[in-house]
């Protein structure tokens, strides 16, 4: 019964020493709370938590100090929040700083969590794990034969990661596959560009934006102003495009809407929320515009092609976009360890969310080839003209320089590629029709 007093008098003791010290700094610049919730109501839910953390330090079979117990409940707090927020201990925290920096060995994707499971929001193009074949809603199984149930985010990211050259296993779970699927993977430097753009016949000026880095907003803006003369509509590719920076997804919306909100971000502090606007001086183009999104297309991509589609300047072609509308930003609580915590979510001009519900198309349109049957028997008079002046062409005329020729077709995309994507070639007659009907 002595020894019971003792340790109740020990929990009390150290209950009001992390009281003290929680009241003096975490809660020292927080909004005011909720007025139903009472001090008196604050204070025994952070005495009860340091009961437990007095026991457990006392009585777990195992020898752990408190620091590490309060590491893990930091841990567990921050990942029951929601999907995307966490605590960064120090080697997270610098994993996360020298990826913010630049280049960096990895796999080349962008995943997420998705009804609890990890899953690839999308393989960036040219990297390792686009070469291999992975895949947008892939969802990852193991790593290195480590599973990844319960795994977070950072985690996984931490072991994917790593010295270019060095390889990695990575087991996947995919739609319509009976069993796993594994992948040998090799890491290597990722360093992406993000804007390509390319013609299809004479009037049509093909862009893709792989991710929104600093410089989307100049690329895209570029790539339609060398074009400008000819362009007669576009197709803006957002398909695996996992997201990026804020600022560029509204500067890239702002290219072809005049007026009116792009998106607004609401939080709990409503002196935080903000709305951003579209502004005429910014519009570069108002040719038709046709937008394609598929799952991999994430966030930023999510608020351009909702932003269009509700200002009714595009129309979105392909599949449901992967649904991540939230605000993170990580806050440092030492010199060497950080939160990252959501803040706020993201709102579509007509007022509706992204988060879990994604951007539904206009049009659906799933990926695959267009199947194609030329009948070889089948030969006209214009035909065989057309081959006789082709061979003719060859004995009369000198040698094209091969190299050159090659950089002419490097920025087109024939009616052979068009037949090895369906979503392009439909977004391509789409946008004919409203070439035609517009005038």
């Amino acid at each position: 019964m002595k020894n019971k007093k003792l340790i109740t008098l020990g929990f009390v003791s150290t209950a009001l020493t992390i009281t003290m010290l929680f009241s003096s700094t975490l809660f020292a610049d927080t909004p005011k709370v909720k007025e139903k919730e009472s001090q008196q109501t604050r204070l025994e839910a952070l005495t009860k938590f340091t009961k437990v953390i007095s026991i457990v330090e006392q009585y777990n079979v195992d020898d752990i100090s408190i620091s590490e117990l309060i590491d893990k409940s930091l841990e567990g707090l921050m990942s029951n929040l929601d999907a995307h927020s966490n605590y960064l201990k120090q080697k997270d925290y610098k994993r996360l700083q020298v990826q913010t920096d630049g280049e960096f060995g990895g796999l080349g994707i962008t995943v997420g969590m998705k009804d609890g499971a990890l899953t690839v929001i999308a393989p960036l193009e040219g990297t390792p794990a686009d070469k291999v074949g992975l895949k947008a809603g892939d969802i990852i199984l193991k790593i290195n034969n480590k599973s990844t149930l319960n795994m977070t985010i950072d985690e996984a990211v931490s072991l994917m990661r790593g010295k270019v050259g060095d390889p990695i296993d990575i087991t996947v779970v995919r739609e319509n596959e009976l069993k796993p699927l594994p992948f040998h993977i090799v890491r290597g430097v990722i360093s992406i560009q993000s804007v390509y753009a390319k013609t299809i016949g004479k009037d049509i000026l093909y862009i893709r934006v792989t991710s929104f880095d600093k410089k989307v907003v100049k690329d895209v803006k570029k790539a339609i102003e060398n074009k400008k003369a000819s362009t007669k509509g576009i197709i803006l590719d957002l398909r695996n495009n996992p997201g990026g920076l804020l600022d560029q997804a509204i500067g890239l919306v702002d290219l072809f809407v005049n007026k009116g909100h792009i998106v607004s971000q609401k939080g709990r502090d409503k002196a935080e929320d903000k709305v951003y606007n579209a502004t005429q001086k910014a519009t570069l183009t108002k040719v038709p515009l046709v937008v394609l999104v598929n799952g991999g297309s994430a966030s930023a991509s999510e608020i351009v092609s909702g932003a269009l589609q509700d200002h009714k300047r595009a129309v979105l072609l392909g599949e449901n976009t992967f649904g991540k509308g939230s605000v993170q930003v990580v806050l440092p609580i030492t010199d060497k360890e950080a939160i990252k915590l959501t803040i706020a979510r993201y709102y579509l001009p007509s007022g509706r969310t992204i988060q879990a519900v994604g951007v539904k198309p206009d049009i659906t349109v799933l990926p695959g080839e267009v199947k194609t049957h030329k009948n070889e028997f089948a030969i006209k008079e214009a035909d065989l003209k057309k081959h006789l002046e082709k061979e003719l062409a060859k004995v009369d005329s000198k040698k094209e320089d091969a190299k050159a020729k090659k950089e002419d077709k490097k920025d087109i995309i024939t009616p052979k590629m068009l037949d090895k994507d369906n979503q392009l070639k439909q977004a391509t007659n789409i946008l004919k029709a409203l070439i035609i009907t517009k005038g």
